[in-house]
């Protein structure tokens, strides 16, 4: 949507009396998901990691079986070991937790060189797909005027030999995206934010606004859609959210501004649109959101695919949705946990078929209640 000058004029009057709308979890009003759009060419190919299959149509149902851990400082990324515990990231005090199944909390090590304020900070985190064999895990940080992507190694008791393989990524207070995830052909993705710039995310020689695709040693992945260039799709203003379904098509959650946040099927080489557009538009030339919901009731973070269904979290909508997915379409959402557990970040389907969800009321714009923040284990049958 484009917006006037009247309407800029308004929108920084009110910025400036309610605080920025721009940021995390903090803009819009309304409700109602959009239609579907139609489908195009599919991601890279082959299973998805992590998901579980139902009849076509049909979606699992959840129950929130327990709280796993709680006490977390502003956690952000969450990474399974084969065991079954989590390593989890800390924004704020750049520690990386190892969780249990039973609840078992230590820290295993903190990254060095994160220098971010706001959003910024320690961010994604994901295991290698080769774990067994090079014990390797991948980190997004604030590194103060960029955002990078480091490999450590993790032995199954401390973090070691930190290294960063790609960097460049523009930082700032806000849109800093930060989700990392292996897709089903082994290469790195990485969500990034246009760092509040708005226009460069046009910019495909700009690596904000964008999903970029590397190899796992950190250079531009071959089959990239612009040759030479680690960019995978771009016109986007601040990811945070990357699943594969079963069928290895790629989706990701999106934060809008003041209307609309999007949940978004990922094809090679496509424009989202931002900033020209947010949510739908009848320009051919950028691709329609799969769903949208106005900002309130999302302001979506991680999203996870299990049982055909995409599981968004939401952090100012306070809420997990569950979309069902079928033959690449989405179906009408479901809003689950509505506002009884505050600002939900991540979301991951567990090696045992179940869902994590971790709160972020600690992160300064949440209001914190005792025991936050916590890991919630849900049930799918």
């Amino acid at each position: 949507m484009r917006r006037t000058p009247v309407a800029a004029l308004l929108l920084a009057v009110l910025l400036a009396v309610a605080g920025c709308s721009t940021t995390e979890g903090a803009s819009g009003t309304g409700s109602g998901p959009s239609p579907d759009p139609t489908t195009g060419s599919a991601s890279p190919s082959g299973p998805a990691s992590g998901t579980r299959g139902a009849p076509a149509g049909r979606v699992l149902a959840t129950h929130v079986d327990r709280v796993v851990a709680t006490g977390l400082r502003a956690p952000w990324g969450l990474a399974f070991l084969p065991d079954g515990s989590a390593l989890v990231s800390e924004r704020d005090s750049h520690r990386v937790l190892r969780v249990s199944p039973a609840g078992a909390t230590r820290v295993v090590g903190t990254v060095a060189g994160v220098r971010g304020d706001g959003e910024g900070g320690l961010l994604g985190l994901a295991l290698s797909p080769t774990y067994a064999s090079d014990h390797l895990l991948y980190a997004y940080y604030t590194h103060g005027g960029e955002n990078v992507v480091a490999r450590l190694t993790y032995d199954g008791n401390r973090l070691s030999g930190q290294r960063i393989i790609f960097g460049g990524i523009p930082s700032a207070s806000i849109h800093n995206g930060g989700r990392l995830a292996f897709g089903p052909d082994g290469m790195l993705y990485v969500a990034t934010g246009e760092a509040g710039r708005g226009s460069p995310a046009q910019d495909r020689g700009d690596l904000g606004g964008k999903i970029l695709r590397l190899t796992p040693q950190g250079r531009p992945a071959p089959g990239n859609p612009f040759p030479g260039s680690p960019v995978w799709s771009y016109g986007h203003r601040n990811v945070q959210g990357l699943a594969w379904d079963a069928q290895g098509r790629m989706w990701a959650s999106e934060f809008g501004q003041n209307t609309w946040d999007e949940l978004n099927r990922i094809v090679k080489g496509g424009n989202y649109g931002w900033p020209v557009v947010e949510g739908r538009s009848g320009d051919g030339r950028y691709r329609n959101p799969a769903r949208q919901w106005h900002t309130d009731e999302a302001s979506p973070s991680g999203i996870a695919i299990a049982g055909n269904a995409v599981y968004l979290a939401a952090l100012r909508g306070a809420r997990l949705w569950q979309v069902p997915l079928v033959g690449g379409r989405t179906a009408q959402p479901r809003a689950l946990l509505v506002g009884r557990y505050g600002r939900l970040r991540t979301v991951a389907v567990a090696p045992d078929g179940s869902l994590w969800v971790m709160t972020n009321n600690t992160d300064g714009r949440g209001d914190p209640r005792p025991g936050d923040d916590r890991i919630l284990r849900l049930t799918l049958s």
